[in-house]
């Protein structure tokens, strides 16, 4: 082998001296070097940059060495011209290691007790903001509880928490512009609330009655609202992902101040629309930024069996992404951050991806029961100890920004808003059954006319089988 590698070295000299390959093999300018490949050092307030990546440059972002230590011979100061760009060569065979050897930091402004951490870099906010963001994230909670209990009663067929991760919903809202187009999940209706859309809006589409704009169509917790730019939720794991870079991209096209904003879980991630997604919007240098909830479980499938990364936040730098690991329970962290990335990515016109990290406390859904795969201590632990409203809540009472009394009026407020709005979206109608052959074509094909007259006819034969309300 060192006998081929000098002979190699020899063959390159020669080369060069008979046939002026200096197009080719290009001395390195030694003023400006390459990057050192080393291990990542990052300080907890900073985006990864590819440094493979020179069509921007960003202020907010600190230059920051790579993966893989370049050895030191003399064939290092050389680049070869390949189509994707000049890169070094070295006649060591090294394998760029499978991770890290420290984990990339967590970005977090706030401490488990809702103390500021010394020396923090975060875009403050004022006492007017903060105060609405604890009093979504606390609406938010009392929501969850209000219609987790309504399934269970049997007034609704399902429903979606988002325990735990209330700071990732509000905080991130509150980052955005109302321009800004949102491609959510299923674990998101804080972005929604934020925007404005109301517990009877909530509640109609739960019930899927006549009031709901999805004509009762969808399942529920699948919220959608042109009003509020906000995509309709659909169930296919990871689909809205190459459909952001689409949007992203129309609005760079279109010239707009905006940029397209997508969620994803953990597990979303193993899905090749993940991948698609990412690689589409680097490439095009579409305006998007992807925000990945953690959450440390994928239903019932622990992270662990998901990857063996160093999560998701270097997978962004494998497609040339900017992207940063953020504390998920630390609400003026996630604030800070995805304005930082939103600001990016409209002005650079640039994805970014930011990896939230958090932990889902409640079940899946109603359709799961989680303590037949994790511990109930462990869900406890998070729910009581990790609590990112509580952490909050602790930082805007310390401002003098919140009270007790506040507390109390606000969660009794919300509480019966809830409840009427539940008994009122009870007594709607159901959409008719027509609607489920409307809206498919312009003009119905004659095999959803025959479907239609076949189930009327089935309807009218056997009305006992389907719920009141229920009307052709």
């Amino acid at each position: 082998m060192a006998m081929w590698f000098a002979r190699s070295r020899n063959l390159v000299s020669i080369l060069r001296q008979n046939l002026g390959l200096s197009a080719t093999l290009i001395k390195r300018n030694h003023s400006s070097p390459r990057p050192v490949f080393t291990n990542y050092q990052l300080s907890s307030r900073v985006f990864l940059d590819p440094s493979t990546s020179f069509r921007h440059e960003s202020t907010a972002v600190e230059t920051q060495p790579d993966l893989v230590q370049q050895s030191d011979h003399e064939d290092d100061a050389q680049e070869l011209d390949f189509p994707g760009g000049k890169v070094g060569y070295t006649s060591e065979m090294k394998f760029i290691p499978e991770s890290s050897s420290r984990r990339i930091p967590c970005y977090r402004v706030l401490n488990e007790h809702g103390k500021i951490i010394s020396d923090s870099d975060f875009i403050p906010v004022s006492e007017k903001l903060a105060v609405r963001m604890y009093e979504q994230m606390a609406t938010l909670q009392v929501m969850d509880h209000i219609f987790y209990e309504a399934q269970r009663q049997g007034r609704i067929s399902f429903y979606l928490t988002s325990v735990g991760e209330e700071a990732i919903n509000i905080a991130s809202a509150a980052a955005l512009s109302p321009e800004d187009v949102v491609l959510p999940q299923y674990r998101e209706p804080g972005v929604l609330l934020w925007r404005g859309f109301t517990l009877e809006e909530f509640a109609n589409q739960c019930f899927g009655n006549k009031a709901d704009y999805g004509k009762g169509r969808q399942m529920p917790i699948h919220y959608g609202s042109n009003q509020h730019n906000y995509f309709t939720v659909s169930s296919p794991i990871a689909t809205q992902l190459p459909q952001a870079a689409g949007v992203g991209y129309a609005l760079k096209m279109e010239k707009k101040n905006a940029c397209a904003v997508t969620f994803i879980g953990d597990g979303g991630t193993s899905e090749g629309d993940f991948h698609a997604g990412l690689n589409f919007a680097a490439v095009m240098e579409a305006p998007v930024v992807f925000i990945c909830r953690n959450n440390g479980w994928a239903i019932s499938t622990h992270i662990s069996e998901q990857f063996r990364s160093d999560g998701i936040v270097v997978k962004g730098q494998a497609y040339g992404i900017r992207s940063i690991r953020v504390d998920g329970n630390d609400a003026l962290a996630v604030y800070s951050a995805v304005r930082s990335a939103r600001e990016m990515a409209v002005t650079e016109q640039r994805p970014v991806l930011i990896e939230a990290m958090t932990y889902r406390v409640g079940h899946h859904s109603t359709s799961d029961d989680s303590t037949k795969y994790r511990e109930a201590d462990e869900i406890q632990y998070w729910k009581m100890s990790r609590n990112p409203v509580n952490r909050f809540k602790k930082w805007v009472e310390d401002n003098g920004w919140w009270s007790e009394e506040d507390e109390s009026k606000l969660r009794s407020s919300t509480r019966k808003q809830l409840l009427q709005a539940i008994q009122a979206a009870e007594k709607w109608e159901k959409q008719p059954l027509t609607e489920l052959f409307n809206d498919v074509y312009d003009v119905k094909t004659k095999n959803l006319e025959e479907q239609e007259v076949g189930l009327k006819a089935l309807v009218e034969k056997q009305p006992q089988d389907y719920p009141t309300g229920f009307h052709i």
